[in-house]
């Protein structure tokens, strides 16, 4: 698997990341996101923090699970 970071700006005052598979062509479903970020540097540390702990879960075996598996609803 070839995690990566997404970070999108939208609007003036708005920023969002997700982590995704990079091999992944559904670009709609990551593992993570996180919304309504300040900054972009906000939104960028948010998410590798988020990465690091990821990893170290698949380093453990375990499975990591997609947003819509876990809530039911794209992003």
């Amino acid at each position: 698997m070839n995690l990566r970071v997404r970070v999108v700006h939208y609007g003036s005052r708005h920023w969002y990341a997700d982590i995704d598979d990079a091999d992944d062509p559904q670009p709609d479903d990551p593992f993570w996101f996180v919304d309504n970020c300040r900054t972009q540097a906000q939104a960028l540390e948010t998410a590798c923090s988020e990465l690091r702990l990821m990893t170290g879960r698949l380093v453990r075996g375990d499975q990591l699970d997609r947003v819509l598996e876990v809530t039911g609803v794209p992003v």
